[in-house]
């Protein structure tokens, strides 16, 4: 009990206080090509999922599915920047989420991307908000990109697969899997 409650994180989201609690951590002790959650609960709200991450080769992207759904039920808008210059995009009937858009991954600099799911067990077409934030030490590839997307299915999700557009995740990448509960 004492060792769950130290990793419990306690957030006010609009005047509400959230309960985060991990649910499940994966550091990769060899390199590896698809990072998987499975058999997710749906006793939470929401989930956080909090990805530190180098690669095997530079500017890869980061591609996100659910329930091991590969049709085109995905669309995002993106905003980045990176530094000089800032830009937009959007798609839609996309056959997963693209996490990053300028963070591209680095063999050599950790990059952090968040993903934010909520109502992720719920009926509806389920939002996720994701973050990249990426910095090459003052080198090319670097940046920063929020992306609003939308799965257009009303299955709960019980799965969450990581995937690099191309190449393996390198040893040491971590990704945290948390659940956020309303207190």
């Amino acid at each position: 009990f004492s060792s769950r409650r130290r990793h419990t994180r306690y957030i006010s989201v609009t005047g509400v206080q959230t309960c985060a609690l991990p649910i499940s951590t994966t550091t990769l002790g060899s390199a590896t090509a698809t990072i998987t959650f499975s058999s997710i609960s749906s006793a939470y709200t929401d989930l956080r999922i909090v990805m530190v991450c180098t690669s095997a080769s530079n500017t890869q992207d980061v591609y996100l599915r659910f329930n091991s759904d590969t049709g085109t039920n995905y669309s995002q808008t993106a905003l980045s920047g990176d530094g000089a210059t800032a830009s937009s995009s959007r798609y839609t009937s996309g056959s997963r989420i693209i996490v990053n858009k300028l963070a591209y991954t680095s063999s050599t600099y950790p990059h952090l991307y968040t993903m934010d799911i909520f109502s992720y067990a719920g009926s509806t077409y389920k939002t996720v908000l994701t973050t990249a934030l990426g910095d090459n030490n003052g080198g090319a590839n670097a940046g920063t990109d929020a992306t609003v997307c939308l799965w257009r299915s009303t299955s709960a999700i019980n799965s969450v697969e990581f995937k690099l557009s191309a190449g393996n995740y390198n040893t040491g990448t971590t990704v945290t899997l948390w659940g956020i509960k309303a207190a």
